[in-house]
């Protein structure tokens, strides 16, 4: 029996057993892999949910081209349409899964909604591939758009079925005790009371006696202490212990609690914000190489990767439009000064990585030996350099520097993923390394942008600290319609030419 007991984990308390033995063969709980199940489950209907808004599509399509489905199934099945089937049904889930939809988290409805109309708006860009290769021009890129609808209609109804389903199966509510009756406790407990994912039955209170103010308890139903908490799980119907004590004065305590949860068989769990940040939010981290507590100081990983989505898409759109304009600036900078078309200047980028930003050539072609001399003319307060009427700039250099035109090849490096469409400005390696106040540099925290919020709100007219204090609120305040709304005030900045140099 010992042995039966050791080999699944389970710690044996018969009075033959003088040193409990528990192996660790069995290293992933079972909520873990039921977790795990659930995620493969919906991974596999979302690909579903592709094929079949595809199939829907092309059906309606064949209405005008065939009489019957016959017809549309002789028409529509070949290898080059098989293997594009295939491999959007196995890229959609690889789409979900980098907008997090399979962590095992409880989200908000409104917040998972969103998460699939990201996933589902950058899964139908990947499905422009069927426009393009459609050689009879059958589907269109009006298809696509159609296609979009249909399975985001599938993809948020699969979901609301499966939400339908787990609370057919979490009914009955959680039986809940919290351990602490301090102010952690009792913030805990207000939360427990305001969610709308379970209902939680608090059972009561466990803590040490003295280790808080009566007053501050008296209305707390106080049910035991620590060292009875074991006594209570083994007699009592109990779903989930909640720990709420300070980690730096209840450590060993802390410890203990989880070690009686374990034996009992009852999940324990901790809030995350267990140390104080000013700017970073707590995210959890699971990967091969262990699980982690994440002090996230940059947006939320689904939006940022439709951020990119967004980035692709309009660097693609912004040089197939302004391909004639580059062939026109690439030919005026030949004519009228020596020296190549492009200037690639070395720049400080994400984390402070190297970035060789592309700029069209506004200056003499020895303007970076020329800059020494130029040092006792900077007009720009902090560690920037920033002159007016900088002599190294050519007659043709103005105009572009004017009208920004010169900093158009950087949507080769947005599409690259150096940079995006907006973000804070990348830096010259000369100015980064006279920056002298740590806090400065988180601005490099975020993907370096080709617009940024100073440029539309002053661009060079403003001093380099209101620049790094709005970059930081750029990334304090992100989202995606802030981008949208500095790419459109970014259209009036460039016209106008307002404080460009």
């Amino acid at each position: 029996m010992q042995e039966t007991l050791s080999a699944v984990g389970v710690r044996d308390d018969s009075p033959r057993s003088s040193a409990p033995r528990v192996t660790a063969r069995l290293r992933v709980p079972r909520v873990s892999r039921a977790l795990m199940r659930s995620a493969g489950v919906i991974a596999s209907l979302d690909g579903l949910a592709a094929v079949l808004a595809l199939l829907v599509i092309l059906i309606d399509i064949s209405r005008d081209t065939t009489a019957s489905i016959d017809g549309f199934l002789s028409a529509r099945i070949t290898v080059k349409n098989v293997l594009l089937l295939i491999g959007l049904s196995a890229t959609w889930p690889l789409i979900f899964h980098t907008f997090r939809l399979y962590d095992a988290q409880h989200r908000s409805y409104r917040e998972e909604a969103l998460r699939v109309f990201g996933a589902v708006t950058a899964g139908s860009i990947c499905a422009l591939v069927f426009p393009l290769f459609s050689v009879s021009g059958s589907i269109t890129v009006g298809d696509v758009g159609h296609f979009w609808l249909v399975s985001l209609g599938l993809c948020l109804a699969l979901r609301t079925a499966t939400r339908a389903v787990q609370s057919i199966n979490r009914r009955h509510s959680l039986r809940t005790i919290i351990v602490g009756t301090g102010r952690l406790a009792q913030q805990v407990q207000r939360r427990l009371a305001n969610t709308q994912e379970h209902e939680y039955d608090i059972v009561g209170f466990v803590d040490e006696p003295f280790d808080t103010d009566p007053s501050d308890a008296s209305d707390l139903a106080v049910i035991g202490t620590v060292r009875e908490l074991e006594a209570i799980l083994m007699r009592q119907v109990v779903d989930v212990v909640v720990i709420a004590l300070p980690v730096k004065s209840k450590y060993e305590q802390i410890q203990s609690v989880i070690a009686i949860c374990e034996r009992a068989g009852v999940q324990a769990k901790y809030g995350v914000d267990l140390f104080h940040s000013t700017v970073a939010s707590p995210r959890f981290d699971r990967h091969e190489a262990g699980s982690f507590m994440s002090m996230e100081v940059t947006p939320d990983g689904y939006r940022i990767a439709f951020k990119r989505v967004v980035d692709i898409v309009g660097a693609i759109v912004g040089l197939v439009v302004l391909s004639p304009v580059f062939l026109l600036v690439a030919a005026a900078i030949k004519l009228t000064s020596p020296g190549p078309v492009f200037y690639v200047q070395n720049r400080c980028g994400y984390n402070k990585r190297p970035l060789p930003m592309f700029k069209f050539r506004s200056m003499r072609a020895d303007a970076d030996t020329l800059q020494s001399r130029l040092e006792e003319r900077n007009e720009a307060s902090g560690p920037v350099f920033k002159i007016r009427n900088d002599p190294r700039v050519t007659p043709l250099g103005r105009v572009l520097r004017k009208t920004s035109i010169d900093e158009l090849p950087q949507l080769v490096n947005v599409l690259w993923g150096d940079m995006s469409l907006v973000g804070p400005r990348p830096l010259p390696w000369r100015d980064v390394d006279r920056i002298v106040r740590p806090a400065d540099m988180r601005r490099f925290s975020m993907r370096p942008g080709l617009t940024c919020l100073w440029q539309v709100e002053g661009r060079s007219t403003l001093g380099f600290d209101r620049w790094v204090e709005l970059d930081l609120e750029y990334i304090d305040k992100w989202s995606l319609a802030l981008d949208m709304w500095i790419l459109l005030r970014t259209i009036p900045a460039v016209i106008t030419g307002k404080g460009a140099t």
